[in-house]
């Protein structure tokens, strides 16, 4: 089934549905405009600054986060515009129990609370699980939620999800631009504008390209994404938002260094180990998406969010799989994956504000509708007649002679529904006490279409159902403390990514489960300090049967303990902060494929991270960051570690007189370190960039 085929019929009749009876509700009453405005630029929004006061990713409600029992970080437009961020990784740099895995060089992957994932990725609360990169272009904030967030997102999220959430259009005029070169040749451009088209409809177009290479020998990289939408408002109660995104990724594949004798191989920061030229990834995506909003009155309201996307998908490595020898050889191994997918999501969100005896209530009931079909085709890359080439580390290039299906290469299509009901209650008890508790029931149903030619194809189905309780217990003695309790999980199902095996077609979901205390003070009128102390606990963790060969039992269990802070916002007048500390100890507690005792992959036990923003004066303002990161195993294999590691960046920016351009001078790696902030595994870690700068032209008109 094609992604326009399969969009089309389902986007037609949820929106026919929805706005006939919107707009038939709406001539019968006499109810309260609604207001459609730029979510980032109200006076009263959710973001001034580098510091955010509301949420709408933990609750689907929009709640002040000092109500939100949960750690939630908020990455805002001003700050990644300060410094330049272009990547989900950058983000996560400041964003305190969270780490950017490598993703084999093609795609945004991400530990959550000691938790890898590469499918918890969302954008606007609506599931975005393709493996591919993500770019910041039209974004008004990134929120990470970190804790298992079952009840509002459904399967996976495990240690967390990461929410994107987009601009809108403004019933006001939006423009600007920017333009950017860094020291490795790299051009970026990017323009967002928009304007009312009249009193009911407003537009805004958010689009950006960039092209160059990067330190590391071989690399080049392309991309570019446009992004236009509209609002149009169907009477006084109602507004629909349609919008439509064509994004291209073309880079090369880079998977770093291996290691040699426990730490990553003593080599030049561009050394690629394998062959540039032939690993390459790109992607492509096309997604619409249409949002109805309609106020009922009297506190109760409806929104409809519909969302398809296709996504188009090539990755190839050649790339080196194993450690370096001590005759200083290692070994080189090639593949090709293509992946195709369509994502359908439908979201019913009816929100009630009431007073029932002395107890104010904002409840919630929602219903989720999904549909995603995946192929999914690999092929191993050989040497000759051989899968793999011994060459020197000195000089570590190979080249694949051909690619072809081998043995047990994957070929397959699958399909999954999914449908869920949610209920939420959040009860304000009385001035001081509020409590929030909601529970989710999930269906989920997965056929595997096994194509396979090479051995004998098995089909597979399983159909899963959970339900994810979610609690948590808010007190604000003063209006400027607020202290809290919560309970929160998740379930992951052996088909959560679109897959399937014989050995795991009969295991039920795996579940994650949060246990956490925390708090947030106003220590400034505009300073936020947060704080949180917890444990996430993966259980039911699938591991090898002691006895049966290739089967698996359900008995293994990893743990997270540790804390988080984190501070954002004005210091005086003249400076801001963004600033987050964790110190986790991430540990398999009962034995999975590993024995217990075992650190967790890519959990540092200390990570610190400051940016801070001066204004000078006379236009001029100045920033300083340190990323701060303790020594971490690259897996679970506690053989191979990443050392310690300190950078600092650094900015310098120039407002012109009209107030509207700024000239900003990003430096980062300040100091030219020489470290390793992440990994793939064991084999493939990647070396930091050396010293980089950055020229941003950036106006506003």
């Amino acid at each position: 089934m094609s992604f326009q085929t399969s969009m089309k019929p389902a986007a037609l009749a949820v929106l026919a549905a929805l706005s006939a009876i919107a707009v038939a509700h709406g001539a019968e009453q006499t109810l309260p405009q609604v207001t459609v405005e730029d979510r980032a630029e109200r006076a009263d929004g959710p973001v001034r600054g580098y510091r955010a006061t509301r949420s709408a990713t933990f609750t689907k409600t929009d709640t002040p986060l000092k109500e939100i029992p949960a750690s939630v970080s908020v990455v805002p437009a001003e700050l990644i515009k300060d410094q330049g961020m272009q990547s989900i990784a950058d983000v996560l740099r400041y964003v305190p129990g969270t780490q950017g895995a490598q993703g084999e060089g093609n795609r945004d992957q991400v530990v959550l609370r000691g938790i890898n994932t590469t499918a918890d990725f969302f954008v606007d609360g609506i599931r975005d699980d393709m493996q591919i990169f993500r770019d910041l272009y039209n974004l008004e904030r990134v929120e990470v939620l970190k804790g298992p967030g079952g009840m509002i997102f459904g399967r996976g999220g495990a240690g967390g999800v990461i929410n994107r959430v987009t601009k809108m259009p403004a019933f006001s005029p939006v423009g600007q631009a920017s333009f950017s070169l860094d020291s490795y040749k790299r051009a970026r451009t990017s323009i967002d504008i928009g304007n009312k088209l009249n009193d009911a409809a407003a537009w805004r177009l958010n689009a950006m390209a960039e092209e160059g290479a990067s330190f590391r020998d071989g690399f080049d990289m392309k991309r570019y994404a446009v992004n236009p939408t509209v609002t149009l408002l169907l009477s006084p109660t109602t507004a629909l938002t349609l919008g439509f995104e064509h994004a291209r990724d073309e880079r090369t594949a880079d998977r770093g260094i291996p290691s040699r004798s426990g730490i990553p191989f003593d080599t030049g920061a561009g050394s690629f180990f394998g062959n540039a030229d032939q690993s390459e990834a790109r992607s492509t995506v096309d997604g619409f998406a249409a949002v109805l909003d309609h106020d009922f009155g009297g506190g109760t309201r409806i929104n409809n969010s519909f969302r398809a996307t296709g996504y188009d998908k090539f990755y190839q490595n050649v790339y080196a799989n194993g450690s370096v020898t001590g005759a200083g050889l290692v070994k080189i191994e090639a593949y090709n994956n293509t992946d195709e997918r369509t994502n359908i999501f439908n979201q019913t969100d009816l929100t009630t504000k009431f007073t029932a005896g002395s107890f104010e209530h904002t409840l919630l009931t929602g219903l989720e509708l999904g549909r995603q079909d995946s192929t999914s085709v690999r092929q191993t890359g050989f040497f000759n007649a051989a899968t793999s080439a011994n060459v020197s580390a000195a000089s570590p290039y190979a080249v694949a002679t051909n690619f072809r299906p081998s043995g047990s290469n994957a070929d397959n299509s699958v399909k999954a529904d999914i449908a869920a009901v949610y209920l939420q209650d959040q009860i304000a008890l009385d001035r001081e006490w509020k409590l929030l508790a909601g529970l989710r029931y999930d269906y989920f149903k997965t056929a595997f279409d096994d194509r396979r030619t090479l051995v004998a194809p098995t089909d597979l189905a399983r159909t899963d159902t959970a339900l994810s309780p979610r609690l948590g217990l808010i007190w604000s003695p003063t209006a400027a403390s607020t202290y809290y309790a919560s309970y929160s999980s998740a379930f992951l199902p052996s088909s959560e990514q679109l897959s399937l095996a014989a050995n795991t077609a009969e295991l039920g979901p795996e579940n994650a489960k949060n246990y956490e205390l925390g708090a947030r003070w106003d220590l400034l009128p505009k300073l936020t300090l947060s704080a949180a102390a917890f444990r996430t606990d993966r259980n039911d963790v699938k591991v090898n049967d002691p006895v049966l060969a290739g089967v698996l039992v359900m008995t293994g269990q990893q743990r997270t303990e540790g804390i988080e802070l984190g501070l954002q916002g004005e210091v005086a007048r003249n400076w801001e902060i963004y600033a987050g500390y964790a110190n986790l100890d991430g540990r398999i507690t009962k034995g999975t494929t590993v024995p217990a005792g075992r650190k967790l992959g890519l959990v540092p036990q200390d990570a610190f991270s400051v940016w801070n923003k001066f204004t000078l004066g006379g236009g001029w303002s100045t920033g300083l960051g340190i990323v701060y990161q303790s020594e971490t195993y690259t897996s679970t294999s506690n053989t191979v570690k990443l050392p310690a590691f300190a950078r600092a960046d650094g900015a310098i920016f120039y407002s012109f007189s009209d107030n509207k351009t700024r000239l900003a001078l990003n430096v980062e790696n300040l100091f030219d370190k020489k470290y390793y902030p992440t990994a793939h595994n064991d084999n493939n870690i990647s070396p930091g960039a050396p010293r980089n700068v950055r020229l941003t032209l950036s106006t506003a008109f």
